[in-house]
């Protein structure tokens, strides 16, 4: 298979940088890897739209955006993947990496990812977050439930934390495979994987629920993950900008939250709320 490696410059970086990714990703993109002006961007050539890629880059304001197409045939994407792709340490506390680096053994969690096309390899910062607060989270003995599980290192750290059982649901074909993958090679066996959305829901009940979607989605569907959290249990949520806590706080206390807290990093957030 041919992919398209799109080169993108983004200023200010440290800010727009995540940005731009996540909206890339809204429109097909598969992975990303960090470059010292902004990140390079992959997609199956079929995918491809380049007035698409046009009208999403042009809606992003108050930076400057410069990039660059080129097709790159399937046999040099591992090869480029591996140059470029780096482990990420959060909070010296858990270390994401890839096959192709080693182990941290100064870190309390290690997690072993195979980097392919699935969103949650930690370099977006709303993995970051979420991983974060998980840290904070007692989860010994509990039910986890992860929406939009993606590569499935929020599912696996909740194991590797002591979680009883954990459901990791995700309606992309490839993060379904890839979760299935990388729960396997981290030797998690309490972990459910399962493809499909929220109508997927059964009758299990959950103390904690984590959902790494966006906006839209976490709108449309915060009810079905609150109708499987059991009272007293914990949702956190990310996949939004600082500006959306309003429209995701109104929601969640309309269906018998309490706002706790949130997080922020590069404009990302990531929120606590407790079921009444």
């Amino acid at each position: 298979m041919v992919y398209v490696e799109l080169t993108v410059d983004v200023t200010p970086m440290e800010i727009y940088s995540d940005i731009v990714m996540y909206e890339l990703g809204e429109i097909g993109f598969e992975s990303f890897v960090n470059t010292d002006k902004g990140f390079k961007a992959y997609i199956p050539q079929g995918d491809f739209n380049q007035e698409v890629l046009a009208e999403t880059l042009g809606s992003i304001s108050d930076c400057d955006i410069n990039y660059t197409c080129q097709e790159i045939p399937d046999q040099n994407w591992n090869a480029v993947w591996e140059s470029t792709h780096e482990p990420v340490l959060v909070e010296d506390f858990c270390w994401v990496y890839a096959p192709f680096h080693s182990p941290n053994a100064d870190v309390q969690y290690n997690i072993l990812i195979e980097p392919k096309m699935s969103f949650g390899t930690a370099h977006h910062s709303t993995t970051y977050l979420m991983i974060s607060f998980l840290r904070d989270e007692n989860v010994e003995g509990k039910n986890v439930l992860d929406m939009g599980s993606g590569t499935g290192v929020l599912a696996i750290l909740a194991e590797k934390k002591g979680a009883k059982y954990v459901e990791a649901i995700d309606n992309d074909e490839w993060a379904y495979r890839n979760a299935l993958e990388n729960t396997e090679t981290n030797e998690c066996s309490n972990i459910n994987v399962r493809l499909g959305d929220a109508s997927a829901l059964g009758e299990s009940k959950f103390q904690i629920v984590i959902a790494n979607i966006n906006r839209n989605i976490l709108l449309r569907d915060m009810k079905y993950y609150i109708d499987v959290l059991e009272k007293g249990g914990v949702l956190l949520l990310s996949g939004f900008y600082e500006h959306d806590i309003p429209a995701i706080r109104t929601e969640a206390e309309k269906l018998g939250m309490t706002f706790d807290c949130f997080r922020e990093r590069n404009e990302w957030v990531a929120c606590r709320f407790t079921k009444n």
